[in-house]
């Protein structure tokens, strides 16, 4: 429709305003908690963690440099995340 702007723009993520910025800040927080402060999972590293942290806020801020994340992907990584329900099995995972 002309006249209404696009909230993905341009194909790039849209900003943590809405729903999907807002499921990756909080896959980023997870992340930060439980895998870099807590450090309760081995099967992480503090600094890959930390990384993965930094993509999932810069998706959620719409950075083009993530532009080429697949977003469902983003999303299915987030809710194993958020649901500890193998979260390494997501090809964004990061590879020991």
């Amino acid at each position: 429709m002309e006249g209404r702007k696009s909230s993905a723009r341009d194909g790039r993520a849209p900003a943590a305003g809405d729903s999907y910025g807002s499921l990756m800040l909080q896959a980023a927080g997870v992340l930060r908690l439980r895998y870099v402060k807590c450090s309760r999972d081995k099967a992480l590293s503090p600094d890959a963690a930390a990384e993965l942290a930094a993509v999932f806020e810069g998706i959620a801020q719409g950075s083009p440099e993530f532009d080429h994340i697949d977003p469902k992907e983003a999303i299915a990584l987030a809710h194993r995340l958020l649901d500890d329900d193998n979260p390494q099995l997501s090809h964004l995972w990061p590879k020991a």
